[in-house]
């Protein structure tokens, strides 16, 4: 057995096992998508325009994965929550959006375990090698294969909160 497979049995034999990922595909992905850009719409108004879109949309996400690695990275690890040693994170990440039609798959391995390992659910984001091109379109960009929602308090964070309860699919059904 190789010292990476070993590494692997071990992380999961010492009780560690990462977190439920939640992967949305089809009519319910469409519904979900749908529901992360009115509250994108909302928030940007509530906000008023007094930034650049460009800037704004920075503000409320981390885009990419370098991105979302170096904020998930920054956040204290759920184990050591009440340490005191650790400077308070000034950014917390909500959740991940995660395109599944990332090629090379290795590029964004990394993340989920990352993000488990801080209490942040991973929403994947399937849809028949477009995934990418979908998460691209709710922070204006061609393509985007993984996005951090940084808990802010606004719009976005409701609507996620909505998705991460199973209420918005619920609701997509009676749209």
């Amino acid at each position: 057995m190789s010292a990476r497979n070993k590494a692997a049995k071990n992380y999961v034999l010492d009780g560690f096992v990462p977190q439920q990922q939640d992967c949305y595909e089809g009519e319910r992905l469409v519904h979900v998508l749908k529901s992360i850009q009115r509250g994108v719409e909302s928030a940007r108004v509530l906000a008023g325009n007094s930034l650049p879109e460009k800037v704004w949309l920075k503000q409320q996400f981390a885009i990419g994965v370098n991105d979302v690695t170096r904020v998930l990275e920054r956040m204290s690890p759920s184990a050591e929550k009440g340490s005191s040693a650790q400077s308070p994170c000034v950014i917390r990440l909500q959740a991940i959006l995660l395109a599944a039609d990332c090629n090379p798959k290795w590029l964004t391995k990394h993340l989920p375990t990352l993000a488990s390992s801080r209490n942040v659910p991973v929403i994947i984001v399937k849809d028949d090698k477009r995934g990418s091109l979908r998460l691209g379109e709710l922070v204006k960009l061609k393509t985007a294969i993984a996005i951090g929602v940084k808990a802010r308090g606004n719009a976005i964070n409701q609507r996620i909160e909505e998705i991460l309860d199973g209420d918005e699919v619920n609701q997509g059904a009676l749209l």
